[in-house]
């Protein structure tokens, strides 16, 4: 079965963001909007549903999900400020093998740094680090947002989706952890070396996990489950 990050798939319309010059404070009303979308509003997680093959399969535990969400916040960052400073000189035509090659180049460097510097994190993360060329959170961003805005902008929007998207997988790896091994922080070790072996948080003793939580199943569990919990919190706010 083709996996779904092999193509790009549509996107919900962004909200209209002013773009005027009205602020709160030091923040003008744009860049709260571009905040509030990623972290919220248009979560690529839960609301644009996105990504969801490396979502659900590395989000067994909080350490393998912030490691993978924060090697695709870096992607889509640098990617998307990359575009958006040469979306000029791409002709339309081609954009969209252009953004591939881009962020595919940036891919590489993240998955060579990791081999060198955290193998065992590497090894474990396996085959969802390249994937991220083709992570349709990746591509949509750079095409829907960073090739039609400024720079800073478009970074910005980027760093607020994928930690949006970092945000959805700690949490439903802590949840998922503690269901089923009944600890925290389990295999940190594998990113910041022996001496945080000792920082793994146990919740309950003698207590053996539960199997569905750390499987497949658990994933799509789970997902519902903050995606019904995001939706109530909106119908108790508008009713």
């Amino acid at each position: 079965m083709s996996s779904p990050e092999a193509t790009l798939a549509p996107v919900s319309p962004l909200p209209e963001i002013n773009p005027g010059n009205s602020s709160h404070g030091l923040i003008s009303q744009e860049t709260r909007d571009i905040i509030v979308n990623g972290l919220w509003t248009q979560n690529p997680g839960i609301v644009q549903l996105l990504g969801l093959c490396p979502l659900l399969a590395i989000s067994n535990n909080i350490v393998n999900a912030i490691s993978l969400g924060l090697a695709t916040t870096l992607v889509m960052a640098v990617a998307s400020g990359s575009v958006a400073l040469v979306r000029n000189f791409i002709p339309h035509e081609i954009r969209i093998p252009a953004f591939v090659l881009i962020i595919a180049a940036l891919v590489t460097i993240v998955e060579l740094a990791m081999h060198a510097w955290v193998p065992a994190l590497y090894i474990v993360l396996g085959v969802f680090i390249p994937l991220i060329t083709t992570n349709c959170i990746v591509l949509a961003r750079v095409e829907a947002f960073a090739s039609k805005r400024s720079t800073a902008h478009s970074v910005l929007d980027a760093t607020m989706m994928g930690l949006g998207l970092t945000a959805v997988l700690v949490v439903l790896g802590g949840l998922r952890e503690a269901i089923g091994k009944g600890t925290l922080f389990s295999g940190i070790d594998l990113a910041l070396g022996p001496i945080a072996k000792n920082w793994v948080i146990p919740l309950a003793h003698d207590y053996n996990g539960f199997l569905l939580a750390i499987l497949p199943p658990g994933a799509f569990i789970g997902l519902g489950l903050l995606i019904a919990l995001r939706n109530r919190l909106l119908m108790r706010n508008n009713g």
